[in-house]
């Protein structure tokens, strides 16, 4: 696999990247089959967790299974049958009846490109392996929240953060010397920056899917803090208790856009010659900052709006981006009248970590 993934899967990639599929469009042709591919297996290992309708037990058997696969640790043949009827989804589907295609695609890489994969997918499906125990019995009735903060900077690492650092790896071996700060003032390296935007992106659809989450039993925001502010998590299911609730949440959005402006730091530190990188990072950051500004106004506990942002207000900020970019002044300006916590400490005191 030189410049492309195979035909097959470059085409899969387009029907379940979504969004994504955008950033993969802009990337380097040098890491685009790599990030690609690792999407494409992280997408397949999340639909074999989220599949409700199949017993627990054969989801961790199954995800164990393709997890071996990934790591080289077991040769067995995969039979996802089952797994792949359930989907109501047709792209879901065929991520899993392609699944030998991704694991073959994955062999054919170099050794450092495939061990790089390998890490990040580790690292994942670990979260999702220990998703699914603790919220084991959950239901709208019987709600599982996160027990607190490090739990939860925990669980977006795994899931998110650990792909900010495969993402700088791949970046760093294929593309430009790894960039040291100028400003000694900055407290954090390339690496946890990187990593802190990931976490950005994951606590912005957590903090955007709580009804979804909560519908399911599932309450990614920690118990202690819940409790501290007066509130239990069923008291979110009901609309009427935003208002109650505002506080509590406006602290996890400044976490987030903390994160966020941690990676538009990240994205300021790649070289300027690396126009496709930098656009790359900066398109999830405007959308995760426009999707920040919504729901510190909507109600985010109303369950039948969920806050969005349109494909034609994506195709604004690309547009916006790429016209910016010549203009390093205009560039800057791209987040610096939004982010209100930039280069402020992080207002809910949750680790860093």
């Amino acid at each position: 696999m030189a410049n492309a993934l195979p035909p097959p899967l470059t085409e899969l990639l387009k029907q379940t990247s979504r969004s994504f599929y955008l950033t993969l469009r802009v990337l380097p042709r040098a890491v685009r089959p790599q990030i690609g591919l690792a999407y494409l297996l992280a997408r397949t290992t999340d639909t074999i967790a989220d599949t409700d309708i199949i017993p627990l037990e054969d989801r961790l058997r199954a995800l164990q299974q393709l997890r071996g696969r990934i790591l080289g640790t077991e040769d067995g043949s995969l039979d996802f049958g089952e797994l792949a009827r359930q989907q109501s989804l047709p792209a879901e589907r065929a991520l899993l009846e392609n699944c030998e295609a991704s694991l073959v695609a994955l062999r054919e890489l170099s050794a450092t490109d495939a061990q790089l994969i390998r890490k990040v997918l580790d690292s994942i499906t670990s979260g999702q392996e220990l998703d699914l125990h603790r919220f084991q019995g959950a239901s709208a009735e019987t709600i599982i929240a996160l027990q607190n903060d490090a739990e939860l900077d925990d669980y977006t690492y795994r899931v998110a953060g650990c792909v900010g650092q495969f993402w700088t790896d791949m970046c760093v071996a294929h593309l430009f010397v790894r960039p040291e700060h100028e400003d000694l003032a900055l407290s954090f390296s390339f690496e946890e920056l990187g990593v802190r935007f990931g976490k950005g992106l994951q606590l912005v659809n957590i903090l955007r899917d709580l009804p979804a989450d909560l519908s399911k039993g599932r309450c990614y925001l920690p118990l202690d803090k819940l409790t501290e502010a007066g509130l239990k998590p069923a008291d979110l299911l009901q609309p009427a208790n935003e208002t109650r609730f505002r506080p509590f949440y406006h602290g996890y959005l400044d976490l987030a856009e903390s994160h966020l402006a941690a990676g538009w730091q990240y994205t300021d530190l790649v070289p300027r010659g690396q126009m496709r990188i930098r656009l790359a990072c900066a398109w999830p950051i405007l959308i995760g900052l426009e999707t920040i500004k919504r729901l510190r106004v909507e109600n985010v506990l109303d369950p039948r709006h969920r806050v969005k942002i349109s494909r034609a207000e994506v195709r604004r900020l690309i547009v916006r981006s790429v016209l910016c970019y010549p203009r390093p002044a205009a560039w800057k300006r791209l987040v610096t009248a939004t982010i209100s916590t930039l280069g402020k400490p992080v207002a809910s005191g949750a680790k860093l970590t």
